[in-house]
């Protein structure tokens, strides 16, 4: 399902994840895609890039706002097909060369059905070899003009999410998201409500909260989520300052193997 929230930002869902491409369709000056969706999904999505932007197009690079499994799912085949670089925060680089995987997902957090689930997810790392590139220091996003990214580690150590001030649009990746991905009823019906990371593969609770403030301090009209559908207006501005406000009671789980690290 794909839905274009502004006329160059256009979020497309794969199964219980989302990907993003930035570029305008109708003036066919370039685009970029964000983050590569789930293992097994590389056809879908080159055939989503050529019915938006036309047969034998390919994004002229590909950002990545983490290295877990639901987005780097196809990054391998889509980079052997279209052989563009890869972005990343400096700090994700371990997971994306293949030298250390994540911890395993915590199926011992408090959540619903997909955190039991959860251990059956791949956390081995990918190797991206000579494509891989270190996002700017200055905060610049390449490909990407009047967009910047901000490191939101806690879901993962080089998390980023991506922000343009001109329409205050705010691609954020797993920093939050906008439905409760840990209970498969709701990930099934997409019931929208503004949460913080998905519990079972987040390690660092308190950074998670830091990150929310920083976006939330951005005051973002539209966000595109790794999980969830997109939101604007009101309900977005309402929901981040909830969850900033509540994020211990909201977002932080009450038992797991992360959150026994941290209250101790």
């Amino acid at each position: 399902m794909g839905m274009e929230v502004s006329p160059d930002v256009y979020c497309y869902a794969i199964q219980v994840v989302n990907i993003c491409y930035v570029g305008s369709a109708v003036q066919n000056s370039g685009f970029v895609l964000i983050d590569a969706g789930m293992p097994g999904s590389a056809e879908k999505i080159i055939a989503e890039t050529e019915n938006r932007f036309g047969a034998g197009s390919r994004p002229k690079a590909i950002i990545l706002t983490h290295g877990h499994f639901d987005h780097v799912g196809a990054i391998v085949e889509l980079i052997e097909h279209w052989d563009v670089p890869v972005f990343a925060h400096e700090l994700e680089f371990p997971y994306l060369t293949g030298k250390k995987s994540y911890p395993e997902p915590d199926a011992t957090v408090e959540g619903g059905l997909v955190a039991k689930m959860s251990p059956m997810f791949p956390n081995e790392p990918v190797q991206l070899g000579e494509h891989l590139r270190k996002l700017p220091e200055d905060g610049t996003v390449p490909e990407m003009e009047g967009w910047r990214f901000i490191h939101t580690p806690g879901h993962s150590p080089g998390h980023i999410s991506l922000f343009r001030e001109e329409d205050r649009t705010l691609i954020a990746g797993d920093a939050f998201v906008t439905v409760r991905q840990d209970s498969l009823y709701k990930v099934l019906t997409q019931q929208q409500e503004i949460n913080g990371p998905p519990r079972y593969l987040t390690t660092d609770w308190l950074a998670a909260w830091e990150s929310v403030k920083k976006l939330q301090q951005l005051n973002p009209s539209m966000t595109v989520t790794g999980h969830g559908t997109p939101m604007s207006g009101q309900g977005l501005s309402d929901g981040l300052n909830k969850l900033v406000q509540d994020f211990e009671q909201i977002a932080i789980p009450d038992y797991g193997r992360f959150v026994n690290r941290l209250k101790h």
